[in-house]
């Protein structure tokens, strides 16, 4: 019981989110514009990170400018050199000190940091996935009663990823309900908003796994 995440005080939490120019998960013209990253502990955020990303070209679709709330004139003021950014959240990433939470990580924001790291010129470098853990995959294994099976936690995961039943519900609006908190509808979808609700999340989850 001892070795559970959950009871270990030293280790610490990279949480993170993208928001991106589309769903394409190879594209290089779906750039990710937003990248926000907390540091954490186990029961309390250490420290919080959020990027805008000035590329040149970008091209983001009527829809992600409508779910995110994109400000072209924000993004003007705002953004910063995806590079610098991309060293700084490496740094975390791939140190093993830290597990890396998200919610739809496995699915999604993974392959939008490997096309961070292709337009930056870095070689594409998914080391750290061992050390992954998807909220999503977490609140679907529990709705459907499915028990970790104490062997690997990242095949575990990903044979999650892609189930979907009927009636259940694991996306971050629902599961804010359920655990009974607070959020306002209209900030979600902002990579950093998105990313201090997941934390709670996480801690909700985390006790109904033996991982």
């Amino acid at each position: 019981m001892k070795n559970l995440i959950r009871f270990n005080q030293d280790k610490k939490f990279l949480v993170f989110d993208y928001e991106t120019c589309n769903l394409n998960l190879v594209s290089k013209d779906n750039k990710p514009w937003q990248l926000a990253f907390l540091i954490c502990s186990s029961s309390s955020i250490l420290e919080k990170h959020n990027y805008l990303l000035k590329w040149d070209d970008l091209k983001i679709s009527d829809e992600a400018r409508k779910i995110t709330g994109f400000s072209d004139s924000v993004y003007q003021k705002q953004s910063v050199c995806p590079s610098e950014v991309l060293d700084k959240f490496n740094s975390y990433l791939y140190n093993e000190n830290y597990y890396i939470v998200g919610h739809n990580i496995l699915n999604f924001d993974i392959y939008i940091h490997n096309i961070h790291q292709n337009l930056c010129g870095k070689p594409t470098d998914y080391s750290y996935l061992d050390r992954c853990i998807d909220t999503n995959c977490l609140a679907k294994a529990m709705s459907l009663e499915i028990e970790y099976n104490q062997s690997n936690l990242l095949f575990w995961q990903m044979k999650l990823t892609n189930l979907h039943r009927k009636g259940v519900k694991t996306n971050l609006m629902s599961l804010c309900e359920k655990y009974k908190i607070p959020f306002d509808p209209k900030k979600l979808h902002d990579a950093l908003y998105d990313i201090e609700k997941n934390f709670e999340v996480f801690k909700k989850l985390i006790w109904s796994h033996e991982i």
